[in-house]
């Protein structure tokens, strides 16, 4: 646990406190949400106090709420009653909550969520530098709160009674994994009997964000027009799912290089090309790394399925292309009509980093 993140109600009537934010999906098992809710009963006046946690897909921005028509859809949620306790969550069970129950000190009391494991990781979609407020894409949401009734659950997010704070499901890239993908085309020109030969592979099958990507290219060139340049893109495709059958492509890179491969001879070279966020911050509706104020994160990692899972439940779906494209030469008296350009493509399989573990801090951090 890095740091304890805590969160006070307006009134002062209750704090909630986590040790982390982010919960990882290992694909067979998710990681518990645990925390404590401090409570000063001397002024709840007989009221409960709940915790719910609640996984929803936003799409469209808490300014364009009016009327009470809400952008909003909840996939999943539960409440739990933290006090008075009724012994569902009145003893501290991890490690998390017994730094925390001493953080809070008497009047904490600790709560245990179990996240089901067809949920959908964190994902947020990058809006315009002009727009402000919660970005679309589906998150999760602790918000501990008083009430008189532990179901329905009407208080806004700013009510003096509760505190909350959006936290993070993610997926890490395997410890192992298998050899990359490999993909070969062989493509013949109008009028010309022999044919190019394209074969290109990645040198392991997940790469952490940031890292650089390895890609091997064969070239056997047995006609007699030159391949003048050679460029390698990536796409990044989400899929929406909950609302309609949005899929949205957009490029996070392209690189062309002057190597030439002339007539009847081969070609191999590894290029190494890196695929960054900082590089793609002017594009509107690129899947994101769900985002915490404050925080830093990546491209969306590649949403990785379980055998038989429903995908709609999911509510977005991210995966990634790299492409390699052979600009061959268009000469002759027949120009374009006798070249065209050869390609192949791969899937690519991004995936965040295990971060390693850091010393313990208390630090006040806002929603």
């Amino acid at each position: 646990m890095a740091k304890v993140f805590r969160k006070r109600s307006v009134n002062g009537s209750i704090s909630l406190y986590l040790g982390r934010r982010d919960f990882v999906d290992r694909i067979d098992t998710v990681d518990t949400v645990d925390g404590v809710v401090k409570v000063d009963p001397a002024e709840l006046k007989g009221r409960k106090v709940l915790v719910q946690l609640a996984c929803a897909f936003r799409y469209g921005r808490d300014d364009l709420d009016v009327i009470d028509l809400s952008f909003k859809r909840h996939i999943w949620s539960q409440t739990i009653q933290v006090y008075p306790a009724t012994g569902e969550a009145d003893l501290a069970t991890t490690p998390t909550q017994e730094i925390l129950v001493k953080k809070a000190g008497d009047q904490g009391h600790p709560f245990t969520f179990t996240l089901p494991k067809d949920l959908p990781c964190s994902v947020s979609i990058q809006p315009a530098a002009r727009h402000a407020g919660k970005p679309c894409g589906v998150d999760f949401e602790v918000k501990a709160y008083i009430g008189n009734e532990q179901d329905g659950l009407k208080e806004k997010e700013d009510n003096i009674d509760s505190c909350s704070f959006i936290i993070r499901k993610i997926q890490y890239a395997p410890s192992r994994t298998s050899a990359g993908p490999r993909a070969s085309i062989k493509k013949r020109f109008l009028m010309c009997t022999k044919a190019v030969f394209l074969e290109a592979s990645l040198d392991k099958e997940v790469y952490c964000h940031g890292e650089p990507i390895s890609i091997t290219v064969k070239i056997n060139n047995n006609t007699g027009k030159v391949v003048k340049k050679i460029r390698i893109t990536i796409d990044q495709t989400t899929d929406v799912l909950l609302y309609s059958a949005d899929k949205y492509t957009t490029s996070i890179l392209y690189e062309e290089f002057a190597d030439q491969v002339h007539g009847n001879t081969t070609f191999e070279k590894v290029y190494q090309v890196t695929p960054l966020l900082g590089n793609n911050k002017d594009k509107l509706g690129l899947a994101l790394d769900g985002k915490l104020k404050d925080e830093d994160t990546d491209l969306a990692s590649t949403t990785l399925k379980r055998p038989g899972m429903d995908k709609e439940i999911l509510g977005i779906l991210v995966s990634y292309k790299i492409k390699t494209i052979l600009m061959v030469s268009r000469g002759g008296l027949l120009g374009d009509l006798t070249a065209r350009d050869v390609s192949v493509e791969l899937p690519l399989v991004p995936m965040s980093p295990k971060p390693a573990g850091e010393n313990l801090s208390c630090e006040n951090q806002g929603t």
